[in-house]
């Protein structure tokens, strides 16, 4: 569930030498948490526990202007190839600096230092998101998994928010499938019972 980025965003202020981009720690846990449900009050995101932040904190990535939290985001696996970018949040004060953009930057790189091929996203801001190479798409090609905190969501039944989809290498053609071939064993007393097998026909054959 993503905080909707403000229209200010494309005309991005050259990031301030005190902004801060880094990953979490359980000392950011407090701050993110009132960030995130501050917005969760008003139906923008999904409330969220303590006992919750805790056990993802290694997924978040946080921007800091000097001493104060302004902003997060967080980078979720689901699978060896795809990952979810969720819990964008950036403080009412700092909207316009180009925080949002900045953490989506940092997920980007830590997406690529993990190999993934794809990211994904749920928002309310399309547009702000094709400016960071987003594209529309269907919810139904995204994992099944994905939808689980979507139950959670007061909004399950009349969802307003869009799916979108960022490339971060060209996807991997699937291989072709390879057809079984069979193996027969007798009955070496009759010779005319027979079982079969069906197993995979092996590479360069």
């Amino acid at each position: 569930m993503f905080w909707p980025a403000s229209s200010q965003e494309k005309h991005l202020e050259q990031p301030s030498s005190s902004k801060i981009v880094r990953k979490a720690a359980m000392a950011d846990i407090p701050s993110i948490l009132a960030m995130i449900n501050g917005y969760a009050a008003n139906g923008i995101m999904l409330p969220r526990t303590e006992f919750e932040l805790s056990e993802f904190i290694r997924d978040f990535t946080v921007i800091y202007d000097e001493d104060r939290l302004i902003g997060c985001a967080a980078l979720h696996f689901y699978g060896p190839t795809i990952a979810e970018l969720r819990s964008l949040a950036v403080d009412a004060s700092a909207k316009g600096t180009g925080a949002g953009r900045l953490l989506m930057q940092a997920i980007d790189a830590e997406a690529n230092a993990f190999g993934l091929q794809s990211l994904f996203a749920f928002t309310y801001v399309p547009d702000f998101f094709a400016k960071m190479g987003y594209s529309l798409v269907d919810r139904n090609e995204l994992p099944l998994k994905a939808w689980k905190d979507c139950l959670r969501c007061p909004k399950f039944q009349a969802c307003d928010e869009i799916a979108v989809l960022k490339y971060l290498r060209p996807p991997t053609a699937p291989k072709p499938a390879q057809e079984p071939f069979q193996i027969f064993s007798s009955d070496s007393t009759s010779g005319v019972a027979f079982q079969q097998y069906t197993l995979p026909r092996p590479s360069g054959h």
